[in-house]
């Protein structure tokens, strides 16, 4: 979507939205347009929408309106993201093209309009590329937006924004696209082609590489695929000699289970098992874009878990990077397995302040916290308190977990330095558990399983069914508040 600015409303304008408060309707609202609100029972709500006609310049128009709620309230801004949200979601197939969004009445600040603009923009993402057979009433007709009016500042406010949005939608596009076309190589190769030019620097590991640095737990999760695995590292200095923040990703581009395979029905969902991988590049991607004033690195473990001749079994035992030994007793507990060597890797390499690290790792999270958190693990009061302030303030919500020694207990082998999976009980705490002991020196670590909400079954604030792109906000927002003084 394009989004410009304009001092003075286009001519022929077709669909002109405002963003109202509670209870406050613009000077442009005619009496039919008043009584048909209050017919509607349009007060500005939250995401609320109501429209009608009116005469503009001798034309008729349609005259949209979106609630952007209390003026004063604590959620203003992710309200506000809403409202323009609720605007795309209506018309991005009405047959208009443009959508011109009237800030003359308005005493929005360049900040809260931005946000306006990013609802707009992030809800009228959806990737159609593989469906040729839609009706014209079904296709995205949207294309731009022109504002009109705007408080001062607000097309700097919105260059940083459009980076933040850029990233979220790098994410959703690689989350979303099939395990035939995103594998580990390729993906390497469209982060490559989207951070040319950048400024940012790319390392690659292949898997003699990773075979040479003892990176046993990673590539016995790949060894069943014909997938090569693949270690991507994107790194960012932009906060001169200080040591980087870490984000480190899961990227099992598909996850079969392994010999330990999941059930037929809902394994098409797997292709989105590299979300926190996804994640991580489209955070980066943000940070780029917005040249931000902080060193930073992104991490990403790729592999695809096959079940083949050549894949491990439940019962084989493999070396970490780390050299601590692993026993398998479930192919289909490979993430961590992924994120041992990839975290082992990340803090000899870089040498971070501190690591959080972004997984689609365990269906018990989903069972704990549903879709509307993603669970936090943490060896650090001071950076879980950051991450869960960054994620109440942008809508990447996490919710603080308990580990420690007790459990940490259940994943002890009596064959190698400790196993893959503990009991039935607290499936999300122990594997938190086991990439606990994969962090060096007591470096702060934190852990975000976001299995229950990479994905979405329904429309959400600021998306549509699919990939939400969670974990890119959280991480530009916690690098802004910390990293960037």
């Amino acid at each position: 979507m394009h989004i410009q600015f304009n001092q003075s409303r286009p001519q022929g304008a077709r669909l002109i939205a405002h963003v109202v408060d509670k209870g406050k309707l613009p000077s442009a609202t005619n009496a039919a347009m008043r009584a048909g609100a209050e017919a509607a029972r349009f007060r500005g709500n939250t995401g609320q929408t109501f429209d009608g006609f009116v005469e503009d310049g001798g034309e008729v128009a349609r005259l949209a309106l979106a609630g952007a709620g209390e003026k004063n309230s604590d959620a203003r801004l992710a309200n506000l993201e809403k409202a323009g949200a609720a605007l795309t979601a209506k018309y991005q197939s009405s047959g208009d093209k443009e959508l011109v969004l009237d800030l003359s009445e308005s005493d929005l600040s360049a900040d809260e309009a931005a946000h306006v603009l990013l609802g707009l923009r992030l809800r009228n993402w959806r990737y159609d590329i593989y469906r040729t057979k839609l009706k014209d009433d079904q296709k995205i007709t949207l294309e731009s937006v022109t504002v009109v009016g705007g408080p001062d500042g607000i097309e700097d406010a919105w260059a940083e924004a459009s980076a933040l949005a850029e990233g979220v939608e790098f994410t959703r596009e690689l989350v979303t696209e099939p395990a035939n076309i995103i594998y580990p190589e390729s993906f390497v190769a469209r982060c490559q082609e989207r951070f040319e030019g950048t400024g940012a620097e790319l390392v690659v590991l292949d898997e003699a590489q990773m075979e040479e640095l003892g990176m046993g737990s990673l590539l016995g999760v790949g060894q069943g695929s014909s997938r090569d695995s693949r270690i991507l590292a994107i790194r960012w200095n932009g906060g001169g000699s200080e040591a980087p923040t870490a984000f480190v990703g899961k990227g099992v581009t598909f996850d079969t289970g392994g010999i330990s395979i999941k059930p037929g029905p809902g394994m098409e969902d797997m292709k989105w098992d590299m979300g926190g991988a996804g994640a991580v590049a489209g955070g980066m991607l943000s940070l780029v874009k917005r040249k931000a004033k902080a060193n930073v690195v992104g991490v990403m473990g790729l592999v695809e878990n096959m079940p083949d001749g050549n894949a491990q079994r439940p019962g084989d035992v493999v070396t970490s990077m780390s050299g601590q030994t692993i026993e398998i007793l479930n192919t289909d507990a490979e993430g961590r397995l992924v994120l041992a060597d990839a975290l082992h890797w990340t803090q000899k390499e870089f040498k971070p302040a501190r690591i959080v690290d972004f997984a689609t790792l365990t269906g018990a999270i989903i069972i704990s916290l549903g879709n509307e958190y993603a669970g936090l693990f943490s060896n650090d009061d001071t950076l879980s308190k950051e991450l869960a302030d960054a994620g109440e303030a942008v809508g990447d919500k996490v919710w603080r977990m308990p580990i420690g020694k007790a459990y940490d207990k259940l994943i002890d082998s009596p064959i190698a330095d400790m196993k893959n999976i503990g009991g039935k009980g607290a499936g999300s705490i122990t594997a938190a558990q086991f990439l606990q002991r994969f962090i060096l020196d007591d470096t702060p670590w934190a852990h975000i399983d976001i299995a229950g909400t990479a994905w979405s079954e329904k429309p959400g604030r600021t998306w549509g069914k699919g990939a939400t792109g969670f974990g890119v906000r959280l991480i530009d927002r916690l690098v802004a508040d910390t990293a960037e003084g």
